[in-house]
C-alpha cells in the first residue's frame, strides 16, 4: 500500500525535485501539486502533505493540514524557535498527527551541523558563512540559523560566544548570539561554514551542496517518518543514527 503525498509549492526548485522523488519512489504516490494559484483544499485527498512554500506562506499551509488532520513534512526556511512553538501547541490536542521541520534535507547538511554543536562547547569565537543561490528569498538560511541555536543549546553552561563589534553591519546578524554572514550568489547551490577560533588554532566545518541530488536520501527519510510522525520534530539530524559505530577495546 502507498502513502498518497500532496506536494505544496510544487512548481519551485525544491517543489519540482520532491515531486519527481516522491513519483519515483514504490511507497508513495503523488496525488496532487500546489501551485501558488491552487486551493489548499487540494492537498485534502492526500494522506501526508510536503511544504516548499516561501515563509511569508508556509504557516498558512501548516495550519490548513494540520486543521485537517494531515501529517506535514515541512521544507521551507524561517521558521523560528517561537513559530514553531505555536505549531507543538496547535499539536497538543492533535496526538494522531505531526510536523517535521527540515531546514536543509542533505544528510551531509546534517552531520556537520551535529558536528558543530560538538564543537562550539570547546570555543569561544564562532561565526558562519553562508551561500545560496541567487533565488533564495530568506536569509540567514534555515540551516544556518538552526546551526547557531543548537551551538548556542550546546555551549550554554560556558556561555555566549566572543562576538566583537556586533553592532557593525558588516559584522553579520546575530542569531543566539552568533554572527552569520549571507551571500546570494549566481552559480551556488548551497554552501555553509562554521569557523572555530581558539588560541593558536583555527577549525573549519565546510559542507558544500554540489546538485539537488544531494537531498534525494534526506527527502525519502523524511516522507517515511512523517507517516508516522507524533508530535513537533526539527531537524533531519533527529531522524538519522548520529550514535558512532565501530570496535570496542576492552582493557
Amino acid at each position: 500500500m502507498t502513502t498518497k503525498v500532496a506536494v505544496v509549492g510544487a512548481t519551485g526548485r525544491m517543489g519540482k525535485f520532491i515531486s519527481g522523488v516522491v513519483d519515483a519512489a514504490d511507497d508513495f504516490s503523488l496525488v496532487a501539486t500546489l501551485n501558488s494559484r491552487s486551493d489548499l483544499s487540494e492537498m485534502l485527498e492526500a494522506d501526508v502533505v510536503v511544504d516548499v512554500t516561501e515563509p511569508s506562506v508556509s504557516p498558512s499551509v501548516v495550519e490548513f493540514a494540520t486543521s485537517h488532520d494531515k501529517s506535514v513534512l515541512v521544507g521551507t526556511s524561517g521558521w523560528s524557535e517561537d513559530r514553531i512553538q505555536g505549531i507543538k501547541s496547535t499539536l497538543a490536542d492533535k496526538p494522531d498527527i505531526g510536523v517535521i521541520f527540515i531546514p536543509n534535507f542533505s544528510l551531509g547538511s546534517a552531520l556537520a551541523t551535529s558536528f558543530a554543536a560538538a564543537a562550539a562547547r570547546y570555543f569561544d569565537s564562532i561565526e558562519i558563512i553562508e551561500s545560496h543561490h541567487a533565488g533564495k528569498v530568506d536569509s540567514p538560511s534555515g540551516t544556518a540559523v538552526r546551526t547557531a541555536e543548537l551551538m548556542a543549546d550546546a555551549r550554554s553552561e560556558r556561555g555566549p560566544v566572543a562576538a566583537p563589534h556586533h553592532d557593525q553591519r558588516a559584522r553579520g546578524e546575530q542569531v543566539a548570539g552568533i554572527p552569520v554572514h549571507s551571500l546570494r550568489m549566481t552559480g551556488v547551490v548551497a554552501h555553509q561554514q562554521v569557523i572555530f577560533g581558539g588560541p593558536g588554532e583555527v577549525l573549519t566545518l565546510d559542507h558544500r551542496t554540489m546538485s539537488q541530488d544531494s537531498y534525494e536520501a534526506g527527502i525519502l527519510l523524511g516522507l517515511r517518518a512523517v507517516v508516522t510522525a507524533r508530535g513537533v520534530t526539527v531537524g533531519l539530524d533527529q531522524l538519522i543514527d548520529l550514535a558512532p559505530r565501530g570496535r570496542t577495546e576492552s582493557a
